[in-house]
């Protein structure tokens, strides 16, 4: 059986053409934030995690209502 192949990935990379090409981290994170841009607060959501620290939830709730404008917040602390 053969062992999978792992690929440390060093620098940001972006999908053109359908493949993917090295990109500086200002074009990476221009095409993360124009992705998120077009998408209304009804279709996102935000999905945290209990063992995350309790900062990191506090940060990903508050992303989620102040700049996505959208109240779907969830996590698995109910369980």
């Amino acid at each position: 059986m053969r062992k999978p192949r792992h690929v440390r990935i060093t620098q940001p990379q972006v999908r053109e053409n359908g493949e993917l090409r090295p990109a500086s981290w200002d074009e990476a994170l221009q095409r993360a934030a124009a992705g998120l841009r077009g998408v209304s607060p009804d279709a996102f959501g935000m999905f945290s995690c209990s063992k995350a620290t309790n900062e990191m939830n506090y940060a990903a709730q508050k992303f989620s209502r102040v700049v996505m404008g959208s109240n779907n917040v969830d996590s698995c602390n109910r369980t």
